[in-house]
């Protein structure tokens, strides 16, 4: 068992405790978002490979998050989530350093983007062992009893990353070329690093490390009820822009920008009812909001209908993960609690990942207000699938 060092920081506010961990969650997203906004015209239009090549150097980084999932959590678990954190923040440096090769080999495009792909292969590595490494950190740092609390920090990190990453992504490329944006994670990397190691590991738990196919099988019906429940999210984010395109309305960002505000303004205000109320209650009204909120954007016949039924979804949709999650890390013991968020944050990959496919499945004869109640229909079905779990673990004795 690795030897841990105790976190001296028990004096500080609980919250600066957790924000003094989750900013690297920021940086690394910053990185992603970066990314994800220059990523499919530099290789469709810079390039020239055309629209396919450009959506799978896009998806191979959910490819490689979902596959790195059980790794980053077993690390977390038996080397110490200080560890997978930094091993998160090597990856995606070596992520930007690899994308500053692509970019200098523009001049062939075979091997830009075969450099590319590796490089976002170990970004989706990253992102995961970030992201696991960095909750676990926090709630080692201020005690599993705020486990919703960090877990709705770091999500706090990672939309707000996420929402200025993009736009500084395009930026840079604009000011200096594609190269900018390896040069800009490189030195996000470095920055981070420097940090992390500065930062005091904690406590390593001891006891039986179950194996990943028995955590899984523990976490795998909260995961699918926080499935169901992000395909409202995941046909928002994707099929916004088209809908008011097909209503020949103007102001599908200022939606997507109102979403995310309630989404982050719920769970700065309300993050504090998951431990007051428990999470099975706090998912359930979360669940039957983000349902109202998606049959409003399925009714919406004025844009200002359709931003209130985007509020809506996004109010519901904000504690949904912390949650579901807080009660699914209870299923196991302490010293399986990272890899079984890290199952647990499997089902969400896989739901955003066939969210596009179904959605565009659904939305092939132009007309959007299905795909909407469709996913209001699976916000339901979680909010059922909720109460059963409830019912039968809501009162049964912990790991």
């Amino acid at each position: 068992m690795t030897t841990a060092v105790e976190d001296p920081a028990g004096g500080l506010p609980l919250t600066l405790r957790i924000v003094q961990v989750v900013c690297f969650t920021f940086l690394a997203y910053l990185v992603v978002g970066m990314q994800l906004a220059v990523l499919p015209p530099f290789v469709h239009d810079d390039l020239g490979l055309g629209a396919v090549l450009a959506g799978l150097v896009i998806s191979t980084q959910y490819v490689a998050t979902l596959l790195s999932r059980g790794f980053a959590g077993r690390t977390s678990d038996t080397a110490g989530p200080r560890r997978a954190a930094l091993i998160g923040m090597l990856a995606c440096g070596a992520s930007g350093l690899l994308m500053i090769v692509a970019a200098l080999a523009r001049g062939t495009p075979a091997i830009s983007f075969a450099v590319m792909l590796l490089a976002r292969l170990a970004l989706g590595m990253g992102e995961s062992c970030v992201a696991t490494g960095c909750i676990m950190w926090g709630i080692g740092r201020v005690g599993s009893a705020h486990t919703a609390r960090v877990i709705s920090w770091n999500g706090i990190a990672t939309y707000g990353a996420l929402a200025v990453g993009a736009p500084l992504g395009v930026v840079l490329v604009s000011v200096g070329g594609f190269i900018m944006i390896g040069i800009a994670g490189l030195l996000l990397m470095l920055l981070a690093l420097a940090l992390a190691w500065r930062r005091p590991a904690v406590r390593v738990e001891a006891g039986e490390r179950l194996p990943m196919r028995h955590v899984f099988g523990r976490v795998a019906a909260y995961g699918m009820s926080l499935a169901l429940g992000s395909v409202g999210f995941g046909v928002i984010a994707t099929f916004i822009t088209l809908f008011y395109a097909s209503r020949h309305w103007s102001g599908a960002a200022p939606t997507l920008s109102i979403f995310g505000v309630c989404f982050v303004g719920v769970r700065l205000l309300l993050g504090w009812t998951i431990a007051h109320f428990g999470g099975y209650r706090v998912a359930l009204m979360s669940l039957l909001v983000e349902c109202t909120g998606l049959l409003v954007l399925a009714s919406a016949g004025q844009v200002g209908v359709a931003m209130a039924g985007a509020a809506l979804s996004g109010i519901g949709f904000s504690l949904i993960f912390p949650a579901l999650g807080v009660e699914a890390v209870a299923r196991v013991s302490l010293s399986n609690r990272g890899a079984a968020l890290a199952a647990y944050s499997v089902f969400v990959d896989v739901a955003l990942g066939v969210t596009g496919p179904l959605g565009g499945w659904i939305v092939a004869g132009g007309r959007y207000a299905p795909m909407f109640v469709a996913a209001a229909v699976m916000s339901l079905a979680a909010a059922a699938l909720t109460i059963t779990l409830h019912l039968r673990h809501g009162g049964a004795t912990r790991a």
